[in-house]
């Protein structure tokens, strides 16, 4: 069995942490996730402080395991849903699309873990020094918002310059990628676009089918120039939008022609005008399956590569 310092740090059975997607990562999944051993997440998004409480308590009902909830710095609710996930007691909070470094205090006095998401050495450190527990490092490969590094050079670099236990993300999916990240350091992963393949996951099916169908060229990065860069599958919309960035001038008509896609095309299933959330690893998924299934899957093959690798060593 894998065991590392984030099972001990989060009371959970696999080092694997849900990824926490606006839209999808509702309490079907991470409770299922949590069910399944690892640590589910409700991604709140943009969404209002009372939806927030509503899938806390609804998580609670369906798993008796430890789950946490994603925050996003730019959502105009964020101090509202920090106030949430301190009046429920959540086990984690894990943060991104910013710093939160001077709420993680409050926090750790509740008792709750903290583990920021972060695309820069730079911002591990300071974080690291603000008091989080844990620190994911997530790559460039990922779907939804994205940095600048890609995941295989950024965790090392994250791992030597903090003490805490990183957790690695994007471009991870099966049991190889969470062998090769262990390899790099990383005490677990954290996987989105794979678990938004899973039969829990309230995400479209013409959704789903379309990151099953996708190949290892199908997702491109939008946004470049709002600040803001994203990763999805190709579509009208990201032609359309790619379009607009080379010949717009206002950075807020480009913002703007983007508003609402991501719900459009996650949850409505418009694969055409919507905006497609996916990572680069879309290629390597080939069917929707079970989260348990998932999870189970990865750790064993995890397991066997790790095993495998002594015939590597020779002796002598």
């Amino acid at each position: 069995m894998l065991k590392t310092a984030i099972c001990d740090l989060f009371g959970i059975e696999h080092p694997i942490i849900q990824g926490g997607m606006a839209h999808v990562a509702t309490a079907e999944l991470a409770s299922a996730v949590s069910n399944a051993g690892g640590l589910g997440l409700i991604g709140s998004g943009n969404a209002p402080p009372d939806w927030v409480r509503e899938q806390i308590r609804r998580t609670k009902e369906m798993t008796n395991k430890p789950f946490g909830v994603n925050v996003i710095m730019i959502s105009p609710y964020t101090k509202e849903v920090f106030e949430v996930v301190l009046e429920e007691k959540v086990a984690v909070l894990t943060v991104g699309a910013g710093n939160p470094g001077t709420y993680v205090p409050r926090f750790k006095e509740a008792g709750i873990k903290v583990m920021p998401v972060v695309a820069s050495v730079a911002l591990a450190r300071r974080l690291e020094r603000s008091g989080a527990d844990a620190i994911v490092a997530e790559g460039m490969e990922s779907g939804g918002e994205v940095g600048e590094c890609t995941t295989l050079p950024l965790v090392p670099q994250v791992i030597d310059a903090v003490k805490v236990p990183v957790v690695a993300a994007g471009g991870i999916g099966d049991g190889r990628g969470l062998a090769a990240m262990l390899a790099l350091g990383a005490q677990g992963v954290q996987i989105g676009t794979r678990l938004v393949c899973s039969t829990e996951c309230i995400a479209h099916q013409k959704y789903k089918e379309e990151i099953v169908r996708a190949s290892d060229r199908s997702t491109v990065l939008t946004g470049q120039s709002t600040g803001y860069t994203m990763r999805s599958l190709k579509n009208r919309m990201t032609r359309q939008f790619q379009e607009l960035e080379k010949t717009c001038t206002s950075v807020e008509e480009v913002r703007a022609f983007g508003m609402g896609r991501v719900r459009l095309g996650l949850i409505e299933g418009d694969i055409e005008n919507g905006t497609l959330l996916a990572g680069q690893i879309a290629g390597m998924i080939n069917g929707i399956k079970p989260v348990k299934t998932i999870i189970e899957d990865m750790v064993r093959d995890a397991e066997a590569i790790i095993g495998g690798l002594k015939k590597y060593v020779k002796e002598g």
